[in-house]
């Protein structure tokens, strides 16, 4: 079978009235029973989020607002459903520290999608590198494994001469972990002259260079990518066809404006925004902070589902000017009040070591006096003083960028 189910091939629209015919019951589930949602939902009717339009309404739950919500409500903010016992089975502990729940139900966080797609399967042995202590990472790929009935090497992270030692002793055929790491493994099996048993591999939490993929490919190893947080699971993964990476079935994903709850058009780029359908963990509008953009058109595959261009960065582009924290929807407020307005970035640089704001705004034509309201704008919803500069539209990066800090210090 060439798919891991035939979710994977339906019919995008009616993937699309699935999705949202379930999203109700999910928000209805999350105000009834987690305190954090019964606030950030209050008024709202569940029963008629049943569209993208309606769902982009909701608030953005972001995760820096996630940590200071832990702080106050400790352990999961108020945003879990879950208790002690039999329905959580652990509990992580991610840096900052983040802590979330991992229910007893079997792939929990729908990785086995992305190990299907990357070629694993039953028989093969799976040396999992990712850490198996306070974060979730090793546990994530094991009990995806398990469910396409891999067995697990539990190998963990460092000790490099005795991931070696294992590799020429078990001989695993599969490999998951970070793509530096395995480089840094067959290097060292290099050094003591070993022969590497790889044939397959995932790789996620961290850039993966085309250098690095066609050096493992020389190897006789095809890696593919997963794109996964340990607060809602998989969001997207790399297929055989190598275009894009394709979203997981059972997530909303919105790809916003950076500081708004906006969806841009298609193909631009924003911060990632996934809505999950985890009973445990019931995260709506979830900001994962991540920079990427939709892909268009479908897999050559045959999967269906849309395809993000993968991770692009980081959309917390928050700066300090002159003693003075500048977010990016800071600049979305500016923005919104001046419809003339396409898309803007704010620049920041300092020439003779004096900080300087600099609002680069795409526009049509430039109406008389239009430059002094949008100083006029920065000035009240910043607080410091801004130049403007106009420029053509479609002119600015499409890199997500709402707030570029160049300056140096030498």
């Amino acid at each position: 079978m060439n798919f891991y189910d035939a979710r994977e091939t339906r019919d995008p629209a009616a993937r699309e009235r699935e999705l949202f015919a379930r999203l109700p019951a999910q928000l209805a589930h999350a105000k009834a029973n987690a305190p954090a949602f019964a606030k950030l939902l209050d008024g709202v009717n569940a029963d008629a989020v049943t569209s993208r339009e309606a769902l982009a309404k909701l608030p953005v739950t972001r995760k820096s607002e996630l940590l200071e919500r832990q702080k106050a409500a400790r352990p999961f903010g108020g945003f879990a459903t879950t208790r002690w016992g039999a329905g959580c089975r652990r509990v992580f502990a991610s840096p900052g520290p983040l802590y979330e729940p991992e229910g007893a139900r079997p792939d929990y966080y729908r990785i086995a999608r992305a190990l299907f797609a990357a070629g694993f399967g039953e028989g093969d042995l799976v040396h999992n590198t990712f850490s198996y202590h306070f974060t979730p990472a090793g546990s994530m790929m094991e009990t995806a494994a398990h469910a396409l009935g891999c067995t697990v090497f539990p190998a963990g992270t460092g000790q490099t001469e005795q991931q070696v030692a294992a590799l020429a002793d078990l001989r695993p055929n599969a490999y998951v972990g970070t793509p530096s790491f395995l480089r840094i493994i067959l290097e060292r099996a290099d050094e003591l002259g070993v022969a590497h048993s790889f044939t397959k591999a995932l790789v996620s939490g961290e850039a993966f260079p085309p250098s690095l993929r066609e050096a493992f490919a020389a190897r006789g190893i095809p890696a593919f990518q997963a794109y996964a947080t340990a607060d809602v699971g998989l969001i997207a993964y790399e297929t055989p066809a190598r275009d894009g990476m394709v979203v997981d079935e059972d997530v909303v994903l919105e790809i916003v404006r950076p500081g708004t709850g906006d969806p841009v058009a298609p193909g631009e780029v924003g911060e990632v925004v996934v809505t999950t359908f985890n009973p445990d963990y019931p995260l709506i509008r979830f900001g994962t902070g991540d920079l990427s953009a939709l892909w268009p058109g479908t897999s050559p595959c045959g999967r269906t589902n849309v395809r993000i261009r993968g991770w692009m960065g980081r959309a917390d582009q928050t700066t300090k000017v002159k003693g003075m924290f500048v977010h990016p929807g800071q600049i979305a407020d500016v923005v919104r009040r001046h419809p003339e307005v396409r898309r803007a970035r704010l620049v920041v640089d300092n020439p003779d070591l004096t900080d300087r704001m600099i609002l680069h705004c795409e526009v049509e034509q430039a109406q008389a006096g239009l430059d002094a309201a949008l100083a006029a704008s920065i000035r009240e919803l910043t607080k410091l003083r801004g130049e403007v500069s106009f420029c053509a539209p479609g002119s600015l990066a499409n890199d997500g960028k709402v707030i570029d800090d160049v300056r140096t210090y030498e």
